[in-house]
């Protein structure tokens, strides 16, 4: 019975004590994140290259150049290109019309973003005209203030600037509801949390900006699924910190089907797990041996799965330090880790539901949490794929 209970008690620390750690370092960005950010002015001198990388998006690449349009910046400091990779419909005519300078990429053998973007920021730095590039995803609406958010940002020595990435459909469906209150804990939370820090914020692959002066020193050669999580980890590695100007916003349309919300998860989070298992070690190391808060965060970040398997490894431990106090007759010893684990990851919850700006309706989409768990382990379950996969539109 003793090497029983012994057993049991190893089993459970094994799973609580990463737990613990993963809701420890989420609770400690939720409350570093309290107060908004003070935005930054700038001279509006600078020059950028606006960039939409799109792929078959001829249902919404018409919005999305409308809504750059309305940029407040000096119409004769901004260019905007689009780069029409591998398109199979008229994404590439209709970016014309809209009067957007475009570039047609046919390369079947190096399908993806990060190949498109690789085209696009090359053609920006060899042009030597403007200070820094910007990636818009051609899915995206944005704050008429994001070019000066970024400026602000430059002229103070940031090298690469973050947005925030929200959600422009959350009150389609619970799932997209779900995405807009994630975005408010992963987008908002943690980047305002990490720019107090004075950490990197990461790219999140929409709504970024990156100066040629950092291109030339940290040129963009991410190809992954992640492209975004693989060159910002290489700016951190480089020395770079990603900056966060949380008063502008780039947000895109979050698909609200099963299906193809299924794969674009599986595509993503099979290129994270192939980063956690190329980078962590690089990152930890840079950590310790340049005393780099930046790298170590990078890396904590990585290792931290996402919110949904961390809810469920604390409802399984939740269960087990019940279910083991039922047997002896007495309150567990497991019962506390668990509850407190459970209360800092309820803190981050609501805090994103607050960020999030989703207010009632953000709540009743909180109750359907378990069915996305549910969800997200039958993913698990599934053959992942990967590449640069057309999401099926539907004009809104």
């Amino acid at each position: 019975m003793a090497a029983l209970t012994v057993l049991i008690d190893s089993l459970l620390a094994l799973l609580a004590i990463p737990l613990l750690a993963a809701c420890a370092y989420l609770l400690g960005l939720s409350v570093c994140s309290a107060g908004p950010l003070p935005p930054m002015r700038s001279s509006r001198r600078l020059r950028f290259d606006v960039i939409v990388p799109a792929h078959d998006e001829a249902a919404v690449i018409e919005r999305c150049l409308a809504s750059l349009r309305k940029l407040d910046w000096p119409s004769d400091r901004w260019w905007l290109m689009v780069v029409a990779d591998n398109c199979s419909d008229n994404t590439a005519a209709l970016a014309l019309a809209a009067g957007a300078d475009v570039r047609e990429r046919n390369e079947p053998l190096l399908r993806g973003k990060g190949h498109a973007l690789h085209l696009a920021l090359e053609r920006s730095r060899e042009g030597q005209w403007a200070d820094a590039a910007v990636i818009i995803d051609a899915d995206t609406e944005v704050s008429p203030n994001l070019l000066e958010a970024f400026a602000a940002r430059i002229e103070a020595g940031a090298g690469a600037v973050q947005a925030h990435y929200g959600v422009l459909n959350p009150g389609e469906s619970w799932r997209t509801g779900l995405m807009a209150i994630a975005h408010g804990a992963i987008h908002s939370l943690r980047s305002r949390a990490r720019e107090r820090l004075r950490l990197s914020c990461g790219l999140r692959g929409n709504g970024w900006c990156l100066t040629h002066r950092l291109l030339d020193q940290v040129p963009y050669r991410a190809f992954s699924v992640t492209e975004d999580l693989e060159y910002g980890i290489a700016l951190g590695l480089a020395g770079h910190r990603v900056h966060y100007a949380g008063e502008a916003f780039a947000n895109a349309v979050m698909e609200s089907s099963a299906e193809v919300a299924g794969g674009q998860r599986q595509r993503w989070e099979g290129g994270r797990y192939a980063l956690i298992r190329t980078q962590t070690l690089p990152l930890l190391r840079a950590a310790w041996q340049r005393r780099s808060r930046v790298c170590l965060d990078l890396a904590l970040d990585l290792l931290v799965l996402p919110l949904s398997y961390i809810a469920l490894g604390v409802l399984l431990l939740m269960a087990a330090a019940a279910a083991l106090s039922l047997a002896q007759n007495q309150a567990s010893a497991w019962l506390w880790p668990a509850a407190i684990a459970a209360a800092s990851l309820l803190i981050y919850v609501l805090r994103g539901w607050q960020l999030s700006g989703r207010g009632a309706a953000g709540l009743l989409d909180l109750l359907r949490a378990p069915w996305f768990v549910l969800w997200k382990l039958r993913l698990l379950l599934r053959r992942r794929h990967h590449g640069w996969l057309p999401t099926k539109r539907r004009l809104r």
